[in-house]
Order: structure tokens, then C-alpha cells, then sequence
């Protein structure tokens, strides 16, 4: 926690003297990894309750990402990283288990950033995470993340609309892999031997499944448990400085809670997920889901969707 801690605020400094959409901006090549450790049990067993995953049984597949967000933060507020880590927003995560890992398994955490992606709202970056279990590729994510700002299109050129799905208006999904940096697993899903899971196609269409109710503090809670204390999820008046009226919800807790309700994590091949709307807090949220739990949504009031997702149950 101390290194997380120092990242912090580090990022903190390092944010206003970076400006995010500079052109020919590159990313660091550096692959930070953490080596082989045991997932302590306290924290976990924090973690599950927050979310509501059951007491025993799998690691829940959300949690190797909040394991590995230290090391996020490390690479994210370093001066090579070229976005201002401040207000950044989390907007689409793919989850890939490659097997299920108990809680004694050691795992071995690696994170890279991949790709930065122009968004008619600014610039996303797609952030890489692997978890390894004596040396074998257990789990692997993709985060895409949202700096916020204006920006002018090259001239000649239409900046990309982004679909309700989540991909871009010529069909292809922000933050997509790039030859240069694919593992083996990733080229076999670019040539197309692997899924790719896609969203539902019918927003809005899914039952209503439970009302959860979601605290004012629910963002400084999850924060505490997850290292993630971003300041647009922590407090009304640090939320405004960043676009927003109040704290919103993590969007990792949003998937986290849906994925909860999802069944048997064994059988689950892959996730996708796509932010499309901030949860402000307090809340009262409507998890809507299909028979199986595959496909699902988090809705608010007058129908407004915040997440939309899908899991692919497929045979490994």
C-alpha cells in the first residue's frame, strides 16, 4: 500500500505538468511486474463483501485487476506516461480467464500500457494486465481509460463517433491490440482462433433482476479496498474539479456487483464490459439481467443505462 500510496501522489504532482492529446505522443515501453505472491486473505475477504462474492470458492475474476492496480498507478504517474492521471475515467474492460485460481495460488502480475486511441472526448489509453501462476498465463485484461479534453481533428478528418456498443463508428473496439505488443493468447483472438465477447445487443431490453441501493461513501469504501482513490470518486467537492456535480462509482465495483450475480465464475470464458454513463452518489441502481445472468445491465433512474456486459460461458 505504501508504493500505491506514493504513486498517488506522485500522480498528484506529475498531472498538471502533463497535457494530455499532445500529437506524436508515445507510451512508456516499461512492463512493470510484481513477482509471484500469495493473495492475502483480509483484504480479499473485504473485497467479496463489498461486491457480494461469496465467502469461499475462486479468486473473483475482477480481483486480479485490483491487485495489479498498484503497478498500474506506478507506470500511469510516471513522467513517460503522456495523460495526467487525475481524472481519468474508466470506460471498458475485457476479462479473459484462461482458468479458474484459488486464493492460495501465487500469482505474478504484470501490467503495460498498450495503445492510445483518439475519443471524440479526448484520448483513452488501453492499459494491459497478466496474471501468471508459475509462469503459466492464468488471466488477462484490458482496461481502456478516458482523459478528458478538447481536441480538433486533423483536418479532412471526422473524429470517431463511439456507438452505443462501445466501438467506434467503423465498428472496431477503442483500445483494440496492436501485433507489436501481443502475447501468443492475444495473436490467436487477433487471427480470430479466440472469442470476442460483444455486448448485448438490445439496451435497455433486460429484466429487472434487484434495486441496489449505492451510499454517498460507497466510493471512499471501495477506494479503501481496492487502492483506487481517484479523486472523482471520493468527494463531491474533489468530483467537481474534474466535470462532475458529485462523487460517482467506481466502474470496476459496478462490474464487479453484476458479475456477483453471475453464477458459477468457473465456467465463465470471457467479460466485456462498457462504462456509458458516470453512477453518481447516492444512487438507487437496477441490475437487469437475462435467465443465465450472460448478458446484463446497470440502470438508473428514467431508464438510463451506466453499464452495460456480457460473459461468454463457451468451453476453454
Amino acid at each position: 500500500m505504501a508504493s500505491l500510496t506514493a504513486s498517488l501522489a506522485r500522480g498528484a504532482l506529475t498531472s498538471p505538468f502533463k497535457r494530455a492529446g499532445r500529437p506524436n505522443a508515445t507510451l512508456p515501453p516499461d512492463r512493470p511486474t510484481r513477482p509471484e505472491a500469495p493473495v492475502a486473505p483480509g483484504p480479499l475477504a473485504s473485497y467479496g463483501r463489498i461486491c457480494g462474492f461469496p465467502e469461499s470458492g475462486p479468486l473473483p475474476l475482477t480481483y486480479p485487476h485490483v491487485l495489479a492496480f498498484p503497478l498500474t498507478m506506478r507506470l500511469m504517474t510516471g513522467r513517460a506516461f503522456p495523460l495526467p492521471v487525475l481524472g481519468l475515467v474508466h470506460t471498458w474492460i475485457e476479462i479473459t480467464p484462461h482458468r479458474s485460481v484459488t486464493p492460495t495460488e501465487p500469482l505474478e502480475l504484470t501490467v503495460y500500457a498498450q495503445q492510445l486511441t483518439p475519443h471524440r472526448r479526448g484520448t483513452e489509453v488501453t492499459m494491459a494486465t497478466e496474471a501468471r501462476v508459475g509462469g503459466e498465463l492464468v488471466w488477462e485484461s484490458r482496461s481502456g481509460y478516458l482523459s478528458r479534453h478538447r481536441h480538433t481533428a486533423p483536418e479532412g478528418t471526422t473524429p470517431d463517433r463511439e456507438a452505443p456498443d462501445g466501438t467506434t463508428s467503423d465498428g472496431t473496439t477503442p483500445g483494440a491490440t496492436t501485433p507489436d505488443r501481443a502475447t501468443p493468447e492475444r495473436a490467436a483472438a487477433a487471427r480470430g482462433t479466440a472469442p470476442v465477447t460483444a455486448l448485448p445487443p438490445a439496451v435497455g431490453a433486460l429484466p429487472a433482476r434487484a434495486d441496489w441501493r449505492l451510499p454517498a461513501d460507497l466510493g471512499r469504501r471501495y477506494g479503501a479496498v481496492s487502492g483506487d482513490r481517484n479523486p472523482i470518486h471520493l468527494h463531491p467537492v474533489t468530483a467537481r474539479l474534474f466535470g462532475f456535480p458529485r462523487a460517482i462509482a467506481h466502474g470496476m465495483w459496478t462490474v464487479a456487483r453484476c458479475l456477483a450475480e453471475a453464477g458459477d465464475p468457473s465456467s465463465i470464458r470471457s467479460v466485456r464490459a462498457g462504462f456509458r454513463a458516470p453512477v453518481l452518489l447516492p444512487a438507487t441502481v437496477t441490475y437487469a439481467a437475462d435467465a443465465s445472468g450472460d448478458a446484463f445491465e446497470l440502470r438508473g433512474g428514467k431508464g438510463r443505462v451506466h453499464l452495460v456486459g456480457s460473459v461468454d460461458r463457451g468451453a476453454r
